[in-house]
């Protein structure tokens, strides 16, 4: 049996945002497009959606199965042709956020590190 899902972790900085927009987790970026990540509902959420800020009909990925542990993803129309490894980097990036409130600091698939020494 899974465990209900709390709608907003004690240190998640949006979980006072207040009654303008109570099921937006938050939002991260890949230096290209700012996403934000929309829960179902406020409670116990079941899935979560990724859109592009400032226009939530522009659906990048949504997430079902999340109290079952039953998961499924699906891309948006745009969005599927995407390469896989950015595709797992904004899974990965939207479940933080969807969980924590905060965004990923990794670099984006693409991102070249250099180290001098």
């Amino acid at each position: 049996m899974s465990s209900t899902i709390v709608a907003h972790a004690p240190d998640n900085p949006n979980r006072d945002r207040g009654p303008g927009v109570p099921l937006i987790r938050g939002s991260f970026t890949d230096k290209h497009t700012d996403f934000t990540v929309w829960s179902s509902a406020v409670e116990a959420p079941d899935s979560f959606q990724v859109a592009v800020t400032n226009n939530p009909a522009d659906l990048v990925l949504i997430v079902s199965g999340v109290n079952t542990g039953m998961l499924h993803a699906t891309w948006g129309e745009e969005w599927r042709t995407y390469v896989p490894e950015w595709k797992a980097w904004v899974q990965d990036a939207a479940f933080k956020v969807f969980y924590t409130g905060r965004a990923d600091d990794r670099p984006n698939p693409g991102a070249v590190r250099f180290c001098d020494g």
